[in-house]
């Protein structure tokens, strides 16, 4: 179905004068968008440029705040790995500790003897050394290192061997050992 229009209102000098108005109206809205638009490229470039020029500037702080808070956890890490460290060393020396007292309770029951006993004997030997020289007998000569370290080395299995020939020995003839060498 078609429908009828109306027919267009006959022009009267109203009219003209109002499609005049709209069309000045409509030209100057037009150019005001063209210098809006024309300003705004060129301060465009002003407000661009400050715009970068103000995030340069909070970019640097933010960096400067980050820094600051990575030294911060920087050094709270390196206090807390510093006392871990110290507890663990400590823990170590005592393990160590309770170790070295374990072996060394160990060697005594076997009956090995420890570097003060090695050197007590020195002294008794360098003593008896000294009176035998006293009571006239030869003078001993003094055993060179290489031959003191393999005697010192030895000693363990010297002073193991020692023990049961020791033991097994009668009283009596010891004794008369001693008589015998205290009248030479």
């Amino acid at each position: 179905m078609v429908k009828k229009t109306k027919p267009a209102a006959p022009a009267t000098p109203d009219n003209g004068q109002l499609a005049a108005a709209v069309k000045d109206s409509a030209q100057q809205i037009w150019l005001a968008g063209l210098g809006a638009f024309a300003k705004a490229q060129e301060e465009g470039n002003k407000v661009f440029e400050a715009l970068v020029k103000e995030g340069k500037g909070i970019q640097k702080r933010t960096k400067a705040i980050a820094e600051a808070k990575l030294g911060e956890v920087t050094g709270r890490f390196g206090r807390v790995a510093g006392d871990v460290s110290k507890q663990a060393t400590q823990s170590w020396d005592r393990l160590e500790q309770v170790f070295e007292e374990r072996v060394a309770r160990a060697l005594n029951r076997l009956g090995v003897p420890t570097q003060a006993d090695v050197q007590a004997l020195t002294a008794r030997v360098e003593k008896l050394n000294a009176s035998v020289q006293a009571l006239g007998g030869k003078p001993a000569r003094a055993p060179r290192a290489a031959a003191a370290r393999k005697a010192a080395a030895g000693a363990p299995k010297a002073a193991k061997a020692a023990k049961p020939a020791a033991a097994r020995a009668p009283r009596a003839p010891r004794k008369a050992a001693a008589k015998k060498a205290a009248q030479a």
